[in-house]
């Protein structure tokens, strides 16, 4: 009921973005987990072209992240925003309709450019609208998108049944919803301009080494969170036998989400520096890989039920800490991100931040990846884990540095929150 009453407290605009999120974040996870499955056995291709299709689709969109950024502080979050689920609703519409390598392709492409648009423009015009309340809408937003992420995988999974065609229509169809939805309600803000060329305001955001830095620190946290889909999964089911564990540790981390996030966003926040809670996030990350490598075990089957849940439990407690972790660390994550630069550039920034620390978090899940095969084959099991482990402490102390050395923007004043609170 907080919660709720907590969604009610915010202007029809935030109400509008969290729902878009939810739907942003349900009809991706719909489709993208199964498109590898897709092409390989429905569409008989070789690894190498599901490597390239898939890769085309995630460097169209992480190296595309700073256009959009600028494109909505130029051009206005609300139109960037429809433009990109319009064009995700193309790009999954054509994985419906084509099988051929250059459709494929040009889906993957368009599907990543809709990504690298909606995104920074949602979180602008969100931290734009939400004024002095940015750590309680983003925590908000975290629950809406981590809900997306639990819905979309069962409804893909329920559609299968039918065939990915459904699936890919059906995520398609969802993008159409929130293409209409947002051109219909979302309400229009003026744009305050920069009064420099697109160049210029690239160089000032990447002339700022502080947040360049705290950026790839904050890979750490990407890295981490990934592990969701990745590295948990996969240890649950190792540790049970069933394919079916891994989507008991995406419940776990829904249900902490909508329970837990806005209670911790508010007692912590006002509590010591935002630095200080994105360090204690990020090591609680870390810590969240000591469980599940404790159990980690030998890579034997379990032997009946009751083994199998006393062995999965360290990793679903492994996960409810990751979980616990990001709703820490991730809220003042994000309205750190706004005080970095001028108001007028806010879009700016959250593409550049999402493109470099996207770009090293790709890095840590190769490192990740190899861990995990290393591991298999050497019988290390725990190889895996230990590194995640290390990663989270790391960033952990990374941004603790980055604030002993005040590189990290404080609270602003009044009178900044007043400005930022301006129609955009």
């Amino acid at each position: 009921m907080s919660t709720l009453r907590e969604i009610r407290g915010f202007p029809l605009a935030i109400r509008l973005l969290l729902v878009n999120q939810l739907g942003v974040n349900t009809g991706f996870y719909l489709l993208i987990p199964y498109l590898a499955l897709h092409l390989s056995e429905d569409l008989g291709m070789s690894a190498v072209v599901v490597g390239t299709v898939l890769g085309v689709r995630n460097l169209s969109q992480q190296g595309l992240f700073l256009i959009g950024g600028s494109a909505s502080d130029r051009l206005g979050a609300r139109g960037v925003i429809i433009a990109g689920c319009a064009l995700r609703t193309v790009g999954f519409g054509l994985f419906a309709l084509g099988d051929g390598l250059a459709v494929l392709l040009a889906a993957s492409v368009l599907s990543g450019l809709a990504g690298a648009l909606f995104n920074p423009a949602t979180r602008a015009y969100l931290a734009l609208e939400a004024g002095e309340r940015k750590a309680e809408a983003f925590a908000l937003f975290n629950v809406f998108a981590t809900t997306g992420a639990l819905i979309g995988p069962l409804l893909g999974s329920a559609l299968l049944l039918v065939g990915f065609r459904a699936s890919a229509l059906a995520a398609a169809g969802v993008f159409a919803v929130l293409t209409v939805a947002q051109a219909m309600a979302l309400p229009h803000r003026a744009t305050e301009p920069s009064g420099n060329s697109v160049l210029t305001d690239w160089r000032e955001a990447v002339g700022n080494r502080s947040f360049v830095v705290f950026a790839l620190v904050m890979a750490g946290m990407f890295t981490m969170e990934n592990q969701l889909y990745l590295l948990l999964p996969d240890g649950a089911r190792r540790a049970t036998g069933w394919d079916g564990a891994a989507g008991v540790v995406f419940v776990v981390g829904t249900l902490a989400g909508l329970c837990l996030q806005l209670r911790i966003t508010r007692q912590l926040k006002g509590r010591g520096s935002r630095a200080r809670w994105v360090s204690v996030g990020l090591a609680l990350m870390g810590l969240a890989f000591v469980p599940p490598m404790t159990g980690a075990g030998d890579g034997t089957a379990p032997g009946g039920a009751g083994d199998a849940v006393l062995r999965v439990l360290p990793v679903l407690a492994g996960a409810l800490l990751l979980h616990v972790g990001v709703m820490i660390a991730q809220p003042f994550v994000m309205e750190l991100i706004t005080d970095f630069g001028r108001p007028e550039l806010t879009g700016t920034y959250f593409g550049l931040f999402s493109m470099v620390s996207g770009i090293a978090a790709a890095v840590g899940n190769t490192v990740i990846g190899w861990a995990m095969d290393t591991g298999e084959h050497t019988g290390a099991h725990w190889l895996p884990w230990t590194c995640c482990l290390a990663l989270g402490l790391a960033s952990a102390a990374g941004v603790a540095w980055l604030h002993r050395i005040r590189s990290l923007p404080s609270r602003p004043a009044p009178l900044i929150v007043d400005r930022m609170r301006s129609p955009l």
